[in-house]
């Protein structure tokens, strides 16, 4: 399925090979405490090695805005990276220039080196072309694994695959893939669970999704401004009341397009988000007046689980409820564990990304349960709003 060409077609045997990745991994007092992103690049990298590539490692961390900031430098990641990898890697103390260079002329068959924090200069996030120059003199050929940055046309991103070779590394072939699959050629019926909290954030999201999926579910926050326009008495829930023409137009527009749009029949209430607060399970249409919808109720989740059950494709992005504080998280969990199943039984390709939906595939357990899980954030969420990606853009065009 892939456009684009791939380390399948890449002739690395002792060539100077940059490797864009993203490391932008959580730490506390210089410590990794997340390692998933390192993890994931692990194939790209190994197969790298294996195959006798010179290795040089480019990555961000953090905005250091163009200057050398102390705390974001990289180094903190060269033990994690080498235990990973599981042999001594080499770090250069700047990402260009002579530490640059020879760090990387000291490179042998299959050996590996980190650069600097790539945004401790001005030009990368410019895309200056005497950035991407240095960065492109450092290597024969390039490869791009970190999707979660397609989305910026950064010299590292898109300079450097202008003047080498450009590759995708498996990481980033396996997220295209993925969102191919789910979006450009989808096993039909499709099907989307769009949540989180405003409508304005995800206009661009959901008017792109109406002329793609047959299904689309809204939870969380952004639900109750349709539930508003529809005229559904929703009490002192979070709402953009202003919002309601926008809402109205967008249900016109899906069903136009034949797009079922499913919203919540029952709901969570209380009086106030905290955790273990009393709480009420009423009709949509029976919410009591400075009470907040925090969460579907069970008959929505069997509503939207029964029609989960005739698709075959789901796309998620957001919540559809508070599920950061129990008992809220409990219908956002019961749809989680509800479509893996379905995609253990072959039954559905369930393709997710953005931050929170992460985190609550992770709570409920079912991370690894989904066909796939992007956790590429803003890159993930441009995907779905149909924009093209820098990052992508420049590999296909090579």
């Amino acid at each position: 399925m892939t456009a684009f060409k791939t380390l399948d077609d890449a002739k690395v045997a002792g060539k100077r090979v940059l490797l864009r990745l993203d490391l932008n991994v959580p730490m506390k007092d210089g410590v990794v405490t997340d390692a998933t992103r390192i993890e994931r690049a692990m194939p790209t990298v190994r197969e790298l090695m294996d195959k006798g590539a010179r290795l040089i490692l480019a990555a961000h961390y953090g905005r250091p805005k163009g200057t050398r900031v102390a705390a974001m430098s990289l180094a903190p990641l060269v033990a994690p990276l080498a235990s990973a990898i599981g042999r001594p890697i080499a770090f250069a103390s700047d990402c260009v220039g002579p530490e640059a260079e020879a760090a990387t002329a000291a490179l042998s068959d299959g050996g590996v080196v980190l650069l600097e924090n790539l945004r401790f200069h001005p030009g990368e996030e410019a895309n200056d072309d005497g950035f991407a120059d240095a960065l492109a003199g450092l290597c024969d050929l390039y490869v791009n694994d970190a999707f979660s940055a397609a989305h910026r046309a950064h010299a590292s991103i898109d300079g450097v695959a202008r003047r080498r070779p450009a590759y995708a590394g498996r990481l980033m072939q396996a997220e295209l893939d993925a969102l191919s699959q789910a979006l450009e050629a989808p096993e039909r019926p499709v099907a989307a669970l769009v949540g989180g909290s405003k409508v304005s954030t995800k206009l661009a999201l959901i008017g792109n999704l109406l002329d793609k999926v047959d299904v689309l579910a809204i939870g969380g926050g952004m639900a109750n401004t349709f539930l508003f326009a529809q005229g559904v008495e929703i009490g002192g829930s979070l709402a953009e009341r202003d919002l309601a023409d926008t809402a109205r137009d967008i249900l016109a527009r899906a069903e136009a397009r034949g797009c079922a749009i499913l919203l919540a029949v029952d709901a969570v209430v209380a009086d106030t988000l905290a955790e273990g607060v009393a709480t009420q399970t009423v009709s949509i249409d029976q919410v009591p007046a400075g009470m907040m919808i925090l969460d579907v109720g069970p008959a929505t989740v069997a509503a939207i689980v029964a029609k989960l059950g005739e698709c075959r494709t789901l796309v998620w992005n957001g919540p559809v409820g508070a599920f950061e504080t129990a008992p809220f998280d409990k219908a956002t969990t019961a749809l989680a564990r509800a479509a893996a199943d379905l995609t253990d039984r072959g039954r559905l390709l369930t393709v997710a990304g953005g931050g929170d939906t992460v985190a609550a595939l992770a709570k409920a357990g079912v991370l690894d349960r989904f066909s796939y899980v992007s956790t590429a954030g803003g890159a993930f969420l441009e995907w779905l709003e149909g924009k093209e990606l820098p990052g992508v853009a420049v590999l296909r065009a090579r």
